[in-house]
């Protein structure tokens, strides 16, 4: 007979042992009436009670010394590991559904192994595309320059015609490589939390009117126009590290310049969410794809490689940002269509203006 899953192991021990005495009862009966013999109803109780007794304490011996001794050592081993602390004796007798217990412990450790499985394979996958992604934004500015020295010592060093020019073109190679190694360590100190906010009141609209007018002659080359709306136009205060939200602000903006198209336009706006402000850079650009949306933030991810090169950068831009803003415990998100334009919006909690 087996036991349901419901079923402890105490009742079905009584169960099993119950059935053994009732067969055994019945076949005396049986044979007792083919054989036209008297029944003795008190031996038969008697041999009832020593049958039950023996059956039960032989099922519980066999289940305590072969089965649940092996199933407590299971059990310890499953609850330390999970734990990760020495294991404290735990009251695991017949009388509990210890069965029931070590396949829910079992079933447990296992789910969090697979996730745990899973998590590590996506870190390994992130780990080798993030070392393959460094090494390429590395290697591509150290064989420019290599070449371009190869060059004049070649002879080119006596050339006026291309000495300053490839002089200069190292120099722009080697601002790239320090820009990477900057943001890296910027990202770094962002995720071991070395970087520490200077928070204070200040006019976001202000900052914003400031950082369009530093980009204003690289946006006009585009004849792209940017702007704030104009229900925005008064002051805004908000709390934060100014100099950070300004690096947002001109990542952004950059952003919608380098991608954005041929008599474009971007515009900053602000909206109240009762404690915060949400701050959106909305520009009619290019775009991007539904699918590549989720990994804009990432590390060195672009979407059309060989163009995003082409527009310089370190390719570090978005990931700094969505570092400065959760810094800041506040939250950024993007929205695109591809051919359309793109929007970045993140809060920012308000302030008192007449707070410092």
């Amino acid at each position: 007979m087996k036991s349901d899953q419901n079923i402890s192991p105490n009742t079905w021990m009584l169960i099993n042992s119950a059935a053994i005495v009732v067969v055994l009862s019945v076949l005396y009966i049986g044979s007792a009436l083919f054989l036209k013999e008297g029944i003795s109803w008190i031996p038969l109780l008697i041999a009832d009670s020593g049958v039950f007794l023996l059956s039960y304490f032989i099922y519980r011996y066999i289940l305590e010394k072969f089965i649940y001794d092996k199933i407590k050592l299971i059990y310890k081993t499953i609850h330390t590991l999970k734990s990760k602390i020495s294991f404290k004796e735990m009251d695991l007798t017949l009388d509990k559904d210890i069965i029931s217990k070590v396949n829910e412990e079992v079933s447990e450790w296992a789910k969090d192994r697979r996730q745990e499985i899973e998590e590590l394979k996506k870190l390994e996958v992130y780990r080798r595309e993030f070392l393959g992604n460094v090494s390429h934004e590395l290697k591509t500015p150290l064989f420019n320059i290599q070449g371009y020295i190869l060059t004049l010592l070649d002879g080119g060093l006596d050339d006026p015609s291309i000495n300053k020019e490839y002089l200069e073109r190292s120099g722009k190679n080697i601002e790239r490589m320090i820009s990477i190694v900057e943001d890296l360590e910027v990202i770094s100190r962002f995720e071991t939390g070395e970087l520490k906010l200077d928070m204070i009141n200040f006019d976001i609209v202000a900052l914003s009117t400031d950082v369009i007018e530093l980009l204003e002659v690289k946006a006009k080359k585009k004849n792209i126009r940017l702007s704030i709306s104009r229900e925005n136009e008064k002051p805004l205060f908000v709390r934060a590290d100014k100099e950070r939200i300004r690096q947002v602000l001109i990542n952004l903006l950059d952003n919608s310049i380098k991608y954005g198209t041929e008599n474009g336009k971007t515009k900053v706006s602000f909206f109240d969410m009762d404690q915060h402000l949400l701050i959106e850079v909305a520009d009619n650009g290019l775009g991007v794809d539904s699918k590549d949306i989720t990994r804009l933030f990432e590390r060195f991810f672009r979407v059309d490689k060989s163009r995003s090169r082409e527009q310089g950068g370190s390719g570090l831009g978005l990931s700094i940002v969505k570092h400065i803003i959760e810094a800041h415990h506040q939250t950024i998100n993007v929205r695109s269509t591809l051919g359309l334009g793109t929007t970045f919006a993140f809060t920012l909690q308000k302030a008192d203006p007449y707070q410092s």
